[in-house]
C-alpha cells in the first residue's frame, strides 16, 4: 500500500487518536474509511448533479422526448 503524508487541525488528530474506541486496527484503517466514504458521497453527488442536467436539458427538448417515446412504446409493461 502506497503512503502519503497529511497535515491534520488538532482536533481532526484528536478524533484520528480515538481509532481504537471507534473500531478501527490502527489509524490508518479509519482514515481509510472515512476517506473512501467521502469518495463515495462526491462520486453520487456528481452523478445526481448530472442526473438533474440530463434531466433540464430533456425537459427543454421536445426532439429528445419524442426519441424516448418512440423508443420506449415496444417494451414490456
Amino acid at each position: 500500500m502506497e503512503q502519503a503524508k497529511f497535515s491534520l487541525t488538532p482536533s481532526l488528530i484528536q478524533f484520528v487518536n480515538t481509532y481504537k474506541d471507534l473500531g478501527f486496527k490502527d489509524k490508518s484503517s479509519l482514515v481509510r474509511a472515512a476517506l473512501e466514504q467521502f469518495k463515495e458521497e462526491v462520486e453520487l453527488r456528481v452523478l445526481k448533479e448530472s442526473a438533474a442536467l440530463y434531466a433540464e436539458i430533456y425537459d427543454t427538448d421536445d426532439e429528445a422526448k419524442e426519441w424516448v417515446e418512440d423508443s420506449i412504446q415496444d417494451w414490456p409493461e
